[in-house]
């Protein structure tokens, strides 16, 4: 069973009118590690995937959401099999380790698994390279006539909307969140994690698992800064409107510009700043 979302610490607090030992809440970081089965039935192979630094809970939505948006599979129903390994060889494993059996038609090309892995990441990769590899996760272009009326005034209140809903944030202050909301400012769906990318994962996995994408019509906010890889990932969802309490980088700009994206930023204290998107 994975640990609960916080930890409880104990602390030495200095302060002038509340000086001395407390017990403080933490946000719970443990690895998450993605083992996939793939190829026929008479030949199955086994392979660690991935691992990342997550925070525990919806575990499941957060791997459907890492292979979709990875390009690996398309389709719910190309998820044999999604669960927690019951056979941890040791008790950091147990609850850590996620088992995805793919169907049998799924290819599993690790060249270029590889290649769009090392293109949304940070690591020095040319911003061209980044961009094209998006082709091969099929992301469309997001036509104007698809692109949503956007009203400032919902725009601005979605920060709000969110912080209402992050509990984990409420107790420690140390967790990143994504909201998906409709085109009225109502919150649909929304996840914590100590990472950006996998708070989108998680959310991007649930609808996906429910078979309820492409998010078309729907806005999202993330609440820390936007980069490339949070583009990619919610243009390979076909989420229309992207925001971000924080600010976007360069290459951010330039995919949510090249594939058609609304990108908002610094959505914060009754202000936005649109980068890309409408007025285009």
């Amino acid at each position: 069973m994975s640990k609960p979302p916080v930890s409880s610490v104990s602390i030495v607090r200095h302060g002038v009118n509340d000086a001395g030992d407390w017990n403080d809440l933490v946000v719970t970081e443990e690895p998450l590690e993605i083992r996939v089965g793939y190829g026929p039935r008479e030949d199955r192979e086994q392979m660690s995937l991935s691992v990342t630094m997550r925070t525990p809970g919806h575990d499941l939505e957060l791997v459907a959401g890492f292979l979709f948006a990875e390009g690996i599979i398309d389709d719910p129903g190309q998820l044999h099999l999604l669960e927690h390994c019951q056979n941890a060889k040791s008790e950091d494993e147990q609850g850590n380790v996620v088992r995805a059996e793919l169907s049998p038609e799924v290819e599993l090309d690790r060249e270029l698994l590889q290649r769009n892995s090392l293109a949304s990441s940070s690591c020095g990769v040319c911003g061209k390279a980044s961009i094209e590899a998006l082709a091969h996760l099929q992301c469309g272009l997001i036509k104007e006539r698809e692109r949503p009326a956007l009203d400032p005034e919902v725009v601005n209140d979605l920060p709000s909307r969110l912080r209402q809903a992050q509990t984990v944030f409420r107790h420690t202050g140390g967790i990143h969140a994504t909201g998906l909301f409709d085109l009225e400012g109502n919150l649909l769906l929304m996840h914590e994690d100590v990472g950006r990318h996998n708070a989108l994962d998680k959310v991007i996995g649930a609808k996906f698992l429910r078979g309820e994408l492409p998010l078309s019509g729907m806005i999202g906010l993330c609440s820390g800064r936007l980069g490339f890889e949070l583009v990619q990932k919610s243009l390979r969802a076909g989420l229309p409107i992207l925001g971000a309490v924080g600010a976007p980088s360069s290459l951010a700009v330039e995919t949510a510009s090249q594939y058609g994206m609304t990108l908002l930023g610094f959505v914060r204290e009754g202000r936005f700043n649109e980068y890309t998107g409408l007025d285009e």
